[in-house]
């Protein structure tokens, strides 16, 4: 699975193109992202990788890289 599919998620959950998804994007960096869409992402991470994050992890959810280390730790693989 590609680090695109994270990409795509983000996107989703946050409705924003997924050309705005990229490794700057961070927690309430932009409108879009705020506490309500911090869930909704959560979740959407967890549906498509099948995975379960701990509280630790939901809020150390700071970034789309940081999603992307939290899930390695979780053995999800990305063939960037």
């Amino acid at each position: 699975m590609g680090i695109e599919a994270l990409r795509e998620v983000f996107a989703a959950a946050l409705e924003i193109a997924p050309e705005r998804v990229n490794a700057e994007l961070a927690y309430n960096s932009i409108e879009e992202w705020d506490s309500t869409a911090h869930m909704a992402l959560v979740a959407a991470i967890e549906q498509r990788f099948g995975v379960m994050l701990q509280t630790q992890e939901v809020l150390d959810l700071s970034s789309f890289g940081k999603a992307a280390e939290i899930l390695r730790r979780h053995g999800v693989a990305f063939d960037e």
